[in-house]
């Protein structure tokens, strides 16, 4: 008999353990400025998953991958769910940044930099990075928030081997994947990648990958440096909610259906053009 067990709720996913494997299973939710919001956007968890097999399949060449089955999970939760293989994670969150846009944009325009990365002057929201950087974050335990770290503090977190291997690692799948998509009409301007160490300790990709939650997908036939891009993205959701005059606070504002509907076409979108599948 599979034995299916609780283990923790996230602000999208929740895990459980699954006969020594673990089971990931996206949600309908989703969160803003860390705050999920009281609205569900139907199929999200589905599309979010999805995304996430179709580019673990095609990125073990550059970085093995915790999936064991997308299909081997339990019925109810078919489709949203993947059976993966423990790991021992790293507690850094590894960014690849193409473009200037969100967290980045507004570091650059305090510091001139971004994650201790000196950048040259004159970006503007949208600008083509000269190449792509590594930025990490982590979430400080008194925010909750994910805040900016240097290559210095991974350094002294994991050690200097670790931590080259994870900034080459980040950036190999960012250029890997940022091809792929280019091809098909999608900008990725930055994305994030979790790793953590397997059971023979093997530097492995977790978490999900480069979906509309954890990436900024941009329409390239409307990308204009300077010019607020076209999201493909949860970047609709947190316009429209600080548009509402939101604190940021819980409780977050509730969707009306016509955001509900043009973030749910937009992940659709997205997840279309990057695997030229129909959803």
């Amino acid at each position: 008999m599979v034995r299916v067990e609780h283990i923790s709720a996230g602000k999208v996913r929740d895990l459980y353990s699954l006969d020594g494997d673990l089971l990931l299973v996206a949600s309908d939710r989703i969160s803003v400025y860390d705050v999920v919001l009281p609205t569900p956007i139907p199929d999200k968890g589905a599309l979010l998953t999805q995304l996430s097999v179709w580019w673990f399949t095609r990125l073990t060449d550059v970085a093995p991958n915790h999936l064991i089955s997308a299909t081997d999970v339990p019925p109810e939760f078919t489709a949203r769910a993947i059976r993966v293989a423990p790991l021992r994670m790293i507690p850094v969150e590894c960014i690849a940044r193409g473009y200037l846009a969100g967290l980045g944009l507004r570091e650059y325009q305090k510091f001139g930099t971004v994650s201790g990365v000196a950048l040259p002057a004159g970006l503007v929201i949208g600008s083509r990075l000269p190449e792509p950087i590594f930025t990490p974050t982590t979430k400080f335990a008194d925010t909750g928030h994910d805040e900016f770290i240097t290559f210095d503090d991974v350094v002294r977190e994991t050690g200097p081997e670790t931590a080259e291997r994870l900034r080459s690692l980040t950036l190999e799948l960012y250029a890997k994947a940022a091809e792929h998509a280019l091809q098909s009409g999608v900008i990725i301007a930055d994305t994030k990648f979790e790793f953590g160490w397997d059971s023979s300790g093997h530097l492995t990709l977790g978490d999900e990958a480069l979906t509309s939650d954890s990436s900024r997908f941009w329409l390239a036939e409307r990308w204009r440096p300077g010019q607020p891009p076209h999201a493909l993205d949860k970047q609709f959701v947190r316009d429209w909610a600080l548009g509402t005059g939101w604190d940021r606070e819980p409780p977050g504002p509730v969707l009306p259906p016509a955001i509900v509907a043009e973030t749910r076409r937009r992940y659709v979108e997205a997840y279309e053009r990057i695997t030229g599948a129909s959803w």
